[in-house]
């Protein structure tokens, strides 16, 4: 946990107290000419996104490459200026603001830190271009660094840092200017698996520490529904849900968003009558699906399937199950292996039943 602090603007509350909206998207349309057209085409990059996110929140904007996530961003930031609708921070129309003018800090995937400077001075640099006393500077860095775990490396630059300290260094120099919104982009694409995992638990804190609203934009589902109280799945420039992480997981808006946000089991056709008895387009979670041998008795009041094994994959921690129930209706079950006596022979060919309850499926025909 962070034993510093970077004190936030006066007026700056936890995302448990939040209740005044921090960003304001009304109708924001941004429209691209694509210059390489000799007819000038129109690239429609986001439509008509409308969002609010609170003070002190944690907010993913989740969706996959060309979705319109990062220049949602980027409009936020005052890099873009929309084609169409407002954006407000605070309450205040910033639509036409240029972006050093906004209360507002962007870190980038690639960091952009100065090699010839060390980190103290990387993370003093933004206060000293704004005129801040040098004592007050340098307070102010100490502080942020501190925050950040990076006290011991001040005097070092750049090239002597891991790829998780040199996140934290961006991180410190983005906070260190006491904005009301960080917005971070793709900000832990860079590091591998295991320290990706571990940036998230201290960006959380950090967060959690500092109060200040955090956008993250990501590609990573397992990055937004980890980090983030809420998050706003975007396809093709528009919105296509948002809400509290667990909702959209276990509540999905459409068969996109059950696709993309997880992994999910989709019926729709014959694989919907003959998975869940009746006509729709319906989506299980493959966690909430159990494997049964042959004579097993499942529990009372669940939905049951024969078929038969098309692969097992063994991931450690969990395996995952695809058996064919019909023919082109295939059905995924994923198993937390600490608590489940798995057979070692279930393997290809191998009959089984699934079986689930019935408030395990979730209606996506409306």
């Amino acid at each position: 946990m962070p034993s510093g602090r970077v004190d936030a603007a006066p007026g700056i509350t936890t995302a448990a107290e939040a209740t005044e909206p921090r960003i304001e998207l009304d109708g924001v349309r941004k429209v691209f000419r694509d210059r390489g057209s000799a007819r000038g085409a129109d690239v429609v990059a986001v439509e008509g996104a409308d969002l609010t996110v609170y003070d002190g929140e944690l907010f993913a904007i989740l969706g996959p490459s060309g979705s319109g996530k990062t220049t949602v961003l980027r409009m936020i930031a005052g890099f873009e200026e929309p084609t169409a609708g407002t954006i407000r921070l605070g309450g205040e129309d910033v639509t036409s603001l240029p972006a050093q003018r906004r209360d507002v800090n962007t870190v980038f995937q690639e960091y952009a830190l100065f090699p010839h400077m060390t980190v103290g001075q990387n993370v003093e640099y933004g206060l000293k271009v704004r005129g801040v006393a040098r004592s007050d500077r340098r307070t102010r860095t100490a502080d942020a660094l501190d925050m950040v775990r990076l006290t011991d490396v001040a005097a070092r630059r750049p090239a002597q840092l891991s790829g998780g300290q040199r996140q934290r260094v961006a991180l410190a120099r983005a906070l260190v200017g006491r904005p009301r919104v960080l917005l971070l982009d793709e900000p832990l694409g860079a590091l591998d698996l295991k320290l990706r995992e571990q940036m998230q638990v201290e960006l959380k804190a950090i967060q959690r520490e500092v109060g200040i609203t955090f956008v993250i934009v990501t590609h990573d589902q397992d990055e937004a529904l980890t980090l983030c109280d809420r998050l706003a799945v975007f396809n093709d420039g528009r919105i296509e849900q948002v809400g509290p992480s667990r909702d959209v997981y276990e509540r999905p808006a459409n068969r996109f968003v059950a696709d993309f946000v997880g992994t999910s089991n989709v019926f729709d056709g014959e694989a919907a009558r003959v998975i869940v008895g009746r006509p729709g387009v319906f989506a299980v979670r493959p966690e909430k699906v159990s494997v049964l041998r042959p004579g097993e008795t499942s529990a009372p009041g669940s939905r049951t399937v024969d078929a038969t094994v098309a692969e097992v994959i063994y991931s450690g921690a969990t395996t995952r199950v695809t058996a064919v129930a019909a023919p082109g209706v295939t059905l995924t079950a994923t198993m937390l292996n600490a608590a489940t006596a798995f057979p070692d022979d279930l393997d290809h060919g191998a009959p089984i039943t699934f079986a689930w309850d019935d408030d395990a499926v979730h209606d996506l025909s409306s």
